[in-house]
């Protein structure tokens, strides 16, 4: 529920907060005194987009906070924790900014977030209704969805069922089309890659056999030189000529410290590693005189490489820069090859499959129908008896739900809103037959029938009583009372009916310094709402007639929410 709402440099509003509380809130004020300013800030507290030129003049700032408290909203608060915001003693902080250069921030619990993340958190708070909402019930498909909330979680679940498998279809649908029409395309591509595939069979290569090949080559085709050169480093560490060589020069040097061993110690430690060294160089000598012997010239091993290592890379020009790229890309195609060879299959997969999704979707959807056309009989019902409640006595609504020409994401069903205004008329669409001020009634009696199955906890009203007057302005004042004992209620009006059943009433003022005009927000007392009641009756406020018209009203409207 709202707790409260802070508004900044908003329109005509520099600084304003409106407390709020359970019930019926209502909001009045003269033409122009900024009643649609508090709208305008829920609107932004919801996301809504934002006009630079509601910023007041002079001001670089608008500003708007609500305060929420979350009570049973539970997943409000997840959704708020998720969106990295805190909930204090039981409480949000909602906010948003708006500059006059059109720069737009949103937090939520303090923490800073998109205005697509405010508007996801705080959508599930506030239902408003406007004058445009009129306009949007005409539509088939508010029409629809209003059918759809009424009938509760039995029908919602029925659509979703529905709703799943009319997706499953269509992407059942999508791809066969896409299996079929591609029929060629795809034996082309399987016979590519089945060459390809023979291609690389045929040699048969090994994972890293390129790098090898490239190596043992190298190593063949420089044979001699590599024999002389091991042979030459042979003898200059160990000559078998009797040429002076590293071994002998080491040894010599060794002995020649070995020598004087006995009056330096130091250079006995010398002589020690000079020994070290004799026997490694020793070793080295083998290892390199066995190196030498093991090179031989061989021309057939050496062809035979060149060869296969052009076989290898006719296949690496083709299907990979290395022969393991190659094989990895001979295992994808062995996949995809199966998928293509199979394409014929596939086609008798999908169009079996599409036979038993459509069978269940025609299942679904008269199961659909069927529980629509049950609740459309207790919507109408229930509408029709609001709106005599709501001084239309003889008006009659009927939900007409008849088989669409094709089937959508929502169903099989054409959903349409029909009223019979007066006795022996026949029932018209709300598009043909429903003046503004029936329009204003037909939506609220909707919200009345349907507040018992709205998640939403709280309503916005924005002059729905528009076109409306004498005793069902007295009615609608009625309807909207009733629906505030299970809902929060806010309502802007310039009805005093309407205005006489709140249980708190808000007025919005308007002053002028001579130079710029501002808007305060007042709660108002009981001998203040009589005024208040009495300036929208007569437009005086002192006016002795008038105010005891407004105390009628008042004594009337706390007889009728006494009375229930």
């Amino acid at each position: 529920m709202l707790e409260e709402i802070r508004i900044t440099s908003l329109g005509v509003i520099e600084s304003s907060t409106l407390e709020l509380g359970p019930g019926l809130t209502v909001i009045t004020g003269e033409t122009g005194a900024g009643k649609t300013m508090i709208v305008t800030a829920l609107g932004l507290l919801l996301g809504g987009r934002a006009d630079t030129g509601a910023v007041r003049t002079g001001a670089k700032t608008a500003r708007v906070e609500g305060v929420v408290h979350v009570g049973d909203l539970a997943r409000f608060a997840e959704t708020v924790e998720d969106a990295g915001g805190v909930v204090e003693d039981d409480r949000v902080v909602l906010a948003r900014n708006v500059s006059a250069e059109g720069r737009s921030r949103a937090f939520v619990g303090g923490a800073s977030v998109p205005v697509s993340s405010l508007a996801e958190v705080a959508e599930p708070l506030v239902a408003v209704h406007g004058q445009s909402d009129q306009h949007r019930l005409l539509q088939a498909r508010a029409q629809r969805e209003a059918l759809d909330r009424f009938g509760g979680p039995a029908l919602a679940g029925l659509l979703s069922t529905y709703a799943d498998l009319h997706r499953r279809l269509e992407a059942t649908e999508r791809e066969l089309e896409e299996v079929v029409a591609s029929a060629r395309e795809r034996a082309q591509e399987a016979d590519l890659l089945r060459f390809g595939l023979g291609e690389v069979e045929a040699v048969a290569p090994e994972p890293g056999e390129d790098t090898a090949l490239a190596a043992e080559e190298s190593r063949l085709g420089y044979a001699d030189t590599l024999r002389t050169a091991a042979e030459q480093a042979r003898e200059a560490l160990s000559s078998e000529q009797g040429d002076p060589d590293a071994l002998a020069a080491t040894s010599a040097a060794r002995t020649l410290l070995d020598g004087v061993r006995e009056h330096d110690a130091e250079a006995g430690e010398l002589a020690d590693r000079l020994a070290e060294i004799t026997y490694l160089l020793s070793d080295l000598a083998a290892d390199v005189a066995s190196y030498a012997a093991r090179i031989d010239t061989d021309p057939a091993r050496l062809a035979a490489v060149s060869d296969r290592r052009a076989a290898l890379t006719a296949l690496t020009r083709k299907y990979g820069a290395t022969i393991d790229e190659v094989l990895a890309w001979a295992e994808r195609s062995s996949t995809r090859l199966l998928d293509l060879d199979h394409t014929d299959e596939r086609i008798e997969e999908l169009r079996a499959e599409q036979d038993v999704l459509r069978r269940e979707r025609q299942e679904a959807a008269a199961a659909l129908s069927a529980a629509r056309t049950e609740a459309a009989a207790r919507l109408g019902g229930e509408v029709t008896t609001e709106l005599a409640l709501l001084a239309m006595p003889h008006a009659r609504l009927t939900v007409d739900v008849r088989p669409a020409d094709r089937f959508t994401a929502s169903g099989a069903d054409e959903v349409e809103l029909m009223l019979a205004a007066n006795t022996g008329s026949d029932p018209r669409p709300l598009t043909k037959g429903a003046s503004g001020g029936e329009l204003s009634r037909v939506m609220l009696a909707l919200e009345v029938a349907l507040a018992g199955t709205s998640p939403v906890p709280t309503f916005v009203f924005d002059e729905v009583d528009a076109g409306v007057g004498g005793a069902a302005a007295v009615e609608v004042g009625r309807r909207l009372a009733r629906l505030a004992r299970t809902a929060q209620v806010l309502v802007v009006t310039h009805l005093p009916q309407v205005a006489a059943y709140a249980d708190r009433h808000v007025v919005v003022e308007k002053s002028s310094d001579g130079t710029v005009t501002s808007s305060g927000l007042t709660v108002l007392d009981d001998e203040q709402r009589e005024r208040e009641l009495s300036r929208m009756l007569a437009g005086l406020a002192d006016s002795d007639t008038a105010l005891a018209h407004a105390r009628e009203l008042l004594d009337v409207a706390q007889e009728a929410r006494a009375g229930g």
